[in-house]
């Protein structure tokens, strides 16, 4: 299973200023401060519940990420990585929160929330959005935050469509 995408949430009342993300995603790449072979930076900003700002390497690409109006940061395994399921899930969270805690020092306005998180597989033919999915990946997601997470936390299927993504939603229990 590859292809795992962990976007760590923003906190409530956090903001970006756009504009500013762009030097220091450049800056990242001339000094090689993110995992991987950083290469360009992409501007969406102007697209409403969009990708925002990317920076993209060979093996994934980190942005701010705004889909669904929901502010977080986005990690986006883009190539095969080692180790069985959880180990990749693992990876990809730890990737993604440490990018995530990086940028925070950087920039002012915005914090993530690293329980407050959501994985997703972004390969439908690979991972669709059935149960046989489920059963390969909640197991590898209940593992990472047994070991990670702080607290009781729910693990809820954002949605069963099978046109859409596989993606798991975790957020601390009420």
């Amino acid at each position: 299973m590859d292809h795992i995408n962990v976007k760590i949430f923003a906190t409530e009342g956090s903001v970006v200023n756009w504009p500013e993300l762009i030097p220091v995603f450049h800056r990242w790449i001339r000094d090689n401060e993110v995992p991987g072979t950083p290469i360009d930076v992409a501007d969406y900003a102007h697209v409403p519940n969009g990708p925002g700002i990317l920076l993209i390497a060979h093996e994934a690409m980190f942005s701010v990420d705004n889909r669904a109006g929901r502010l977080g940061f986005l990690y986006n395994r883009r190539t095969p990585a080692e180790g069985d399921v959880t180990a990749k899930v693992r990876d990809a969270y730890d990737t993604a929160v440490s990018v995530a805690k990086k940028l925070e020092a950087e920039i002012r306005g915005v914090k993530f929330e690293p329980s407050r998180f959501e994985i997703f597989v972004n390969d439908r033919a690979l991972a669709p959005n059935n149960e046989e999915t489920d059963r390969v990946v909640r197991p590898a997601v209940e593992a990472l935050c047994a070991g990670r997470v702080a607290g009781v936390v729910q693990i809820v299927a954002e949605s069963a469509d099978p046109r859409t993504l596989y993606r798991l939603q975790v957020k601390p229990a009420a």
